[in-house]
């Protein structure tokens, strides 16, 4: 999903211009942001959560050269989706089958 994804979204089922639907589409994403750095949080029904996870300090690899490599602790954010999601998206995924399947 890309901002411009939301402001097409948002100028169909609002009758907004695209400068004002891109305008809303940035308000709803800072909002987003500003809630997870406050909170740690933030859920959307039916869609799902986004948690901030700390990430521990460890060693890497480098694919290139494969040496070992010190990474820092640091700070992620993880998505987790709620059952509602998850059931459209496994129905989704069926139907996309079955349509494959007979074509």
């Amino acid at each position: 999903m890309s901002k411009k994804f939301l402001t097409d979204v948002i100028a169909k089922s609002s009758e907004l211009s695209g400068v004002a639907s891109a305008k809303l589409a940035g308000d709803i994403i800072e909002a987003i942001r500003a809630e997870i750095v406050s909170s740690g949080r933030f859920t959307i029904p039916d869609f799902g959560s986004f948690a901030v996870r700390e990430t521990a300090k460890r060693t890497a690899l480098n694919p290139r050269t494969g040496e070992k490599v010190a990474v820092k602790a640091g700070a992620t954010v993880k998505f987790k989706a709620s059952p509602a999601l998850k059931a459209a998206a496994l129905g989704g995924l069926k139907k996309a089958k079955r349509k494959a399947a007979k074509g």
